[in-house]
């Protein structure tokens, strides 16, 4: 066979490079999965099926109860409902409602693809499930489902949701919608909403603005509450957003959304239930509260048939009630007191009084930040004591202390000459705290904050600019409430052991399925100060009490630690004149007056403050050169603490280390000033003996004559240069004194 003949030999063919293969592979695999995908979500669609209503919905009562679980402390069953037909609400109303929910209402298949995509990212990741993003599936969630927020239950969801879409008309689910989303104040469905906010239960007569402004409050009835004056600007802004949408869509004309966004409607608020009237209603407010912070959304809440045991316990609570409203001084008119008590160790608020009433007024005085004057000294001591410092180290106690250029004072200029820290913490001495926080320790302020917060008071606005006061010692700002400040100090009372201050105990579903409790909030529990250093504090506390500002808290017969603090400055009533005479006043007024004490078993502050928004003078309400922390509010403290701790066990406090009670031959710190007079060694095992000198006496009189005319000039001890206080406190806060 000749050559020519020959058939050619293919050529080879090169192999695929690897990493094209892998692209094949995945590709394939791609598109099996979704078609695996989308044979699976047809499957499963045939097969849900749309549930009964739930018929209880109108019916699941929210049970709040003390901490025992069984006495009844109140209920947040609060569902006002009428139901209306689709007919009897205008289109303004309709187009408001799906203009501020679900702008694709009408068009979309009943969910929302990239709702669904937000859910799948926040699951991938661990979070929370978030509620359905269209109208439909808000209506599936409260018609056709449970409140439990589980992957199972989402699905299920939007199954329902796109199935409800495609066999039940749009009218139909806007309908039962608008009769049954909750619009906050217990108004369930658009009727019930009319007429608790504007006293208008028939949706025909709902204005523009009024359809507008409940839409923009059913998103979040919480965080949208017109009460909240903290919620505002975020109303505004979501009413405005409404408005919007309802001019897109046609409702409204561009001129009519610009004149209706100028102001919100006229509200006409229906009268609350009665089941929050009194002091106890601040209890229910605050496990409210907290239970929308553990996540719980306000269906739940009002109408998931939720059991909330509270940390609340009915007979403490009940004394704290007796001794808020009894052991007051005679003249009360316009006088607050605020107290709470916290079990150190686990952070249970075991009692609180926010007010007498709260349907009356909704300020709660327990929670509410003040100045806390020198009740924030501990948290000096206890940074000084993490520094090195010793609780004999000697201090600069005569008045004024030159800080950065500025002379500053002790409470009535008082001189006490060179004192220990020990010392300048039993008598409340500012002059040797400035010494010790702003002369002594290097960036001192910053340290004092990191140990308040440590200790449990709140990382704030203000008390982070108090990193770069050198008042911050004493308190000039509104850093803490008496639950934050009772909190703070149950730290010290637990050798150091942070728990997160808390309402709930525990929160059980309709079926008894627990949904959350505290046991969760063991993995917040540390050891965030020093066990010994939280010991010296301790020791030195008790001192305050054995000899100190707070003596007349031994009347409680065992082993207390406590420390007074009073905020001076400038009342609000006496601020006009104080400007007209260029800062005559400045200091001259009591604004807070503390005692926070403790025991292992109790930590409690008590707070008191006087006019419409606690920025009132507290001096006339005493006869006594100034309204002491060691005079009404120990007073009022000992009311509470004696009988609370009845037939408990005279526990003491655990002994700081040996070493740190022996007095240092040679001072790690030396004065500041040249001492006029070498003070007196301390023994080994006891603290030296008091001054000469004694602070004004703290013994309340039940008679006030008012503020006495022969009241001494108070000094204010505070940093004259402007401290970051809230709004409300427009002043120059005097600072803290004893």
């Amino acid at each position: 066979m000749s050559e020519a003949r020959r058939r050619a030999v293919p050529a080879r063919k090169p192999k695929k490079h690897w990493a094209l293969r892998v692209l094949g592979w995945l590709a394939a695999l791609f598109f099996v999965g979704i078609i695996g995908a989308v044979a699976t979500f047809f499957i499963v669609y045939q097969t849900t099926d749309i549930p009964d209503p739930n018929k209880e919905f109108a019916t699941n009562t929210t049970t709040v109860t003390f901490a025992d679980g069984q006495q009844a402390l109140g209920s947040f069953y609060d569902q006002n409902r009428h139901s209306v037909p689709l007919a009897q609400i205008p289109k303004h109303v309709q187009d408001a409602v799906t203009a501020a929910e679900d702008r694709t209402f009408w068009t979309n298949p009943g969910i929302s693809p990239s709702g669904m995509v937000r859910a799948a990212w926040n699951i991938a990741r661990g979070e929370q499930l978030q509620g359905g993003s269209t109208i439909t599936q808000q209506y599936v969630k409260v018609m056709y489902l449970t409140q439990e927020r589980t992957v199972s239950r989402k699905f299920q969801e939007l199954f329902i949701a796109t199935k409800l879409s495609r066999s039940q008309d749009k009218s139909k689910t806007l309908e039962g919608y608008l009769n049954t989303v909750y619009f906050g104040y217990g108004a369930y469905g658009i009727s019930a909403a009319g007429d608790a906010y504007f006293q208008q239960s028939d949706p025909r007569k709902l204005s523009v603005q009024q359809a507008a402004f409940l839409a923009t409050v059913l998103n979040n009835p919480s965080l949208f509450d017109i009460n909240d004056p903290r919620a505002s600007k975020r109303i505004v802004e979501r009413y405005r957003y409404v408005l919007d949408g309802m001019r897109q869509s046609g409702t409204i004309t561009q001129a009519q959304q610009t004149a209706y966004s100028k102001s919100l409607p006229k509200m006409n608020m229906k009268k609350k239930s009665n089941r929050f009237k009194g002091p106890n209603g601040f209890l229910l407010d605050m496990a409210r509260k907290e239970l929308q912070r553990l996540g719980f959304d306000e269906d739940q809440i009002s109408g998931g048939g939720l059991k909330v045991v509270t940390t609340f316990d009915l007979k403490a609570q009940n004394q704290m009630v007796i001794a808020g409203t009894q052991e007051l001084p005679k003249k009360r008119n316009n006088l607050h007191v605020g107290m709470a008590s916290v079990r150190p160790g686990t952070g249970e608020l075991v009692a609180m009084y926010g007010g007498p009433d709260f349907l009356k007024s909704q300020l709660n005085w327990a929670t509410r930040p003040a100045r806390p004057g020198s009740g924030f000294k501990p948290f000096a001591l206890a940074a000084a004591l993490k520094d090195g410092t010793s609780v004999w180290d000697i201090f600069q106690g005569d008045s004024p202390i030159e800080i950065q250029g500025q002379e500053l004072n002790n409470e009535f200029d008082e001189d006490y000459g060179d004192v220990t820290l020990l010392k300048a913490t039993e008598q409340s001495i500012n002059t040797a705290f400035y010494d010790l926080v702003d002369n002594k320790m290097e960036n001192g302020p910053a340290k004092l904050v990191d140990a308040a917060e440590a200790a449990g008071i709140p990382k704030t606005k203000a008390l982070e600019i108090g990193r770069n006061n050198p008042s911050t010692v004493l308190g000039p700002d509104p850093y803490a409430s008496p639950v934050d400040m009772a909190n703070a100090y149950a730290t010290f009372a637990a050798d150091g052991m942070y728990a997160p201050v808390h309402t709930i105990k525990k929160v059980t579903g309709p079926d008894g399925k627990v949904l959350w409790s505290e046991k969760s909030l063991d993995k917040q529990k540390a050891r965030r100060i020093d066990q010994n250093v939280a010991r010296m504090v301790n020791y030195a506390l008790q001192d305050v009490v054995e000899k100190g500002t707070g003596e007349d808290a031994k009347e409680l017969d065992r082993p207390v630690a406590g420390k007074t603090g009073t905020a001076g400055g400038v009342a609000a009533e006496h601020r006009k004149a104080n400007a007209a005479c260029d800062g005559c006043k400045d200091g001259d007024d009591t604004l807070t007056s503390w005692w926070t004490g403790y025991t292992p078993q109790l930590s409690t502050s008590v707070l008191y403050r006087a006019g419409t928004t606690g920025e009132g003078d507290l001096d006339p309400y005493s006869s006594d050169d100034a309204f002491f922390g060691g005079g009404w509010p120990l007073k009022t403290w000992l009311a509470f603490m004696d009988p609370a701790l009845a037939g408990q066990p005279d526990m003491g406090f655990q002994d700081p280390d040996e070493d740190e009670l022996k007095d240092s031959p040679t001072p790690t710190i030396t004065p500041s000033e040249t001492p006029t007079s070498t003070p007196p060694a301390p023994p080994t095992s006891t603290p030296p003996a008091p001054p000469t000198s004694t602070p004004p006496t703290d013994k309340p009189s039940t008679t006030p004559t008012g503020k006495p005319t022969g009241k001494p000039t108070r000094t204010p001890p505070g940093w004259p240069f402007p401290t970051g206080g809230t709004p409300n406190t427009p002043d120059k806060p005097g600072g803290g004194d004893q």
